[in-house]
């Protein structure tokens, strides 16, 4: 299961709601469900008890199913069978949308963002189940099979051009995913939800009423808060090398640098605001990759898009229009 990387997440927003809900009349609305092996979550601020509940089924609904075509463990997955077969006939219209987004990234990242690194995540997992790391000849051979070039996808068909790749959406899929049930529940005329696919999106914020918050966790103490942000109208993501490590130094984990063949060095964590879920998503994971001041340059050329990174001694940095905390 992924870790958390909003741990108030749920204690905030209905602190939130319970203030829209005191000023509008209007009344709080959830649901939960699995997927990604995690528990999404969507609350809700309508006046309409019927069209509040289909909206949170049609949004659960609408999460559930990103997983079900995009997972790299379900034999029934599209991202599955490419990874088994090394083509795919006919990908969904919405995993060509995740792969243009993933594409355009390692465009703009110069190769920082690469969906095509699950060779390494292989490598290194079976390594850690033996508690030990792969070998420089091990860990080479992973790196010779990641190239985000070497995937192709149309219409008609992905393929993956060099034999025994393989690729991961997890640094796309949840945020897709959130952007995917927030229009859901837009669809039933809710104006004020805030969604958690594991990174989250949040419309709200009409009449003056506060805004949902967020806590962001310290990358080093589970229990600790790194930031509480007041979000409205974006997708937030964090990444952290907490989440997945191999290591009990962080030094190794679940992010990889297609240059290095291993995690990153720099930073610790890097939590991003972006206009949607899905870019908030996979931001996280290339600035994780790029570094700071990488990061911060590329970040300051996307609209809409901010980033507070923490770096592995606990050096804090914040773009200047990053949100203040609450």
């Amino acid at each position: 299961m992924r870790r958390r990387s909003f741990i108030c997440a749920g204690v905030c927003a209905m602190a939130a709601v319970a203030t829209i809900a005191a000023r509008s009349g209007m009344r709080r609305h959830s649901g939960a469900a699995l997927a990604f092996g995690t528990t999404i979550n969507i609350t809700l601020m309508h006046d309409d008890a019927r069209q509040a509940q289909l909206a949170i089924e049609d949004a659960l609904s609408a999460a559930q199913s990103v997983d079900r075509l995009m997972s790299i463990y379900n034999p029934a997955s599209q991202v599955y069978q490419l990874n088994r077969d090394g083509v795919l006939a006919r990908p969904h219209p919405h995993l060509l949308a995740v792969l243009a987004q993933a594409r355009e990234l390692s465009r703009l990242s110069d190769g920082a963002f690469d969906v095509t690194v699950q060779p390494l995540w292989q490598t290194f997992s079976a390594a850690a189940q033996q508690s030990a790391l792969p070998s420089d000849q091990q860990r080479q051979s992973a790196q010779g099979r990641v190239d985000w070039r070497q995937l192709d996808f149309d219409s008609r068909q992905a393929r993956l051009r060099v034999a025994g790749m393989a690729i991961t959406l997890n640094g796309l899929a949840q945020g897709y995913a959130a952007d995917l049930a927030l229009a859901a529940v837009q669809a039933r005329g809710v104006r004020h939800a805030l969604i958690d696919a594991g990174e989250f999106v949040a419309r709200g914020r009409r009449r003056g009423a506060d805004p949902w918050t967020l806590g962001v966790r310290d990358p080093r103490e589970a229990d600790a808060l790194a930031a509480t942000l007041y979000i409205d109208g974006c997708g937030v993501a964090t990444s952290g090398d907490y989440e997945a490590a191999f290591t009990p130094d962080f030094a190794h984990h679940h992010i990889f640098d297609p240059a290095l063949g291993d995690s990153p060095t720099e930073l610790a964590s890097v939590t991003v605001l972006a206009p949607n879920g899905m870019l908030a998503d996979g931001l996280s994971t290339a600035f994780m990759v790029m570094g700071r001041d990488r990061a911060r340059a590329m970040a300051a050329q996307l609209p809409g898009v901010d980033l507070m990174t923490i770096d592995k001694q606990g050096g804090v940095w914040r773009s200047a229009t990053f949100p203040p905390t609450a």
